[in-house]
């Protein structure tokens, strides 16, 4: 199995910065892809930011870019993302997610809320 675990949501004024990690433990392929996903309340889930294990290849959200940075942490199994210029419209529950290739299958954490108020 593959447990997700994220940590540093919270509340922020537009303007603000947050830095959210997720840490992957379990049975981690070495080839993945991990990446944010957010879903705002009444809202579709929607990806915000992924990153490969092969070449560190990102994928951004056009409304996130510029704004939002993901990288792989010092920890082997940790992704971040880094919050820059938080604007209402990012509040929303953010969720790590961790794909497999190899095995079609994608793993999800339980979720971090941002809240950013005007």
């Amino acid at each position: 199995q593959v447990q997700l675990v994220e940590s540093g949501g919270g509340s922020v004024q537009a303007g603000g910065s947050l830095r959210l990690s997720c840490t992957a433990s379990g049975n981690v392929p070495a080839a993945n892809t991990m990446g944010w996903y957010r879903q705002a309340p009444g809202g579709q889930r929607e990806p915000v930011a992924t990153i490969t294990s092969f070449d560190r290849s990102t994928w951004y959200k056009d409304a996130v870019k510029g704004r939002f940075t993901i990288s792989r942490g010092y920890a082997q199994n940790t992704v971040i993302l880094q919050m820059n210029d938080v604007v209402p419209e990012d509040t929303a529950a953010y969720v790590c997610m961790l794909r497999s290739p190899e095995a079609g299958v994608n793993y999800w954490g339980q979720g971090t809320q941002v809240t950013v108020s005007s």
